[in-house]
């Protein structure tokens, strides 16, 4: 058995107005009717802030610009892993094309709604940083600029 790395995928957190976006999977079966943040995969030699901006187009038809990545990454299944980032919606209004529906979430209500698994280890942090942002605090809890 060979140790490959894990293809990264990447979520974005878009935070506006004390609220956070959700969106709610149709495909694949399993994961449908379940909440994630948007993104995708990294494509080879691509940043993973790119990434993330693309990707949010493509799904989302909107622009965000990533502000610090969350730290840690999450599993997804054996061979791919989750790394979530903050970010700010820079132009457009969210529209789901991959998505049946969005939710703007306030950090009370993160647990509403049935998260999949890899993205609910960053749902207590990125409570966390909100709540550093909304006191006009700088916030050390968000990690790294890059994951």
């Amino acid at each position: 058995m060979t140790d490959q790395p894990r293809v990264l995928v990447v979520g974005a957190a878009v935070v506006r107005d004390g609220r956070v976006l959700a969106a709610r999977r149709t495909t694949p079966a399993a994961a449908a009717g379940r909440w994630e943040f948007p993104g995708g995969k990294v494509e080879p030699g691509e940043a993973p802030d790119a990434a993330l901006v693309r990707e949010v187009a493509e799904e989302l038809g909107c622009t965000i610009e990533v502000t610090a990545w969350l730290s840690g990454a999450a599993p997804i299944g054996d061979t791919h892993e989750l790394r979530v980032a903050v970010a700010v919606l820079v132009e457009g209004e969210p529209v789901p094309t991959e998505h049946d529906r969005v939710r703007w979430l306030p950090a009370s209500a993160l647990d509403d709604v049935d998260w999949l698994e890899p993205d609910r280890p960053f749902l207590a942090p990125l409570a966390e940083a909100m709540a550093d942002a909304m006191a006009g605090m700088t916030g050390t809890r968000t990690g790294t600029r890059q994951p």
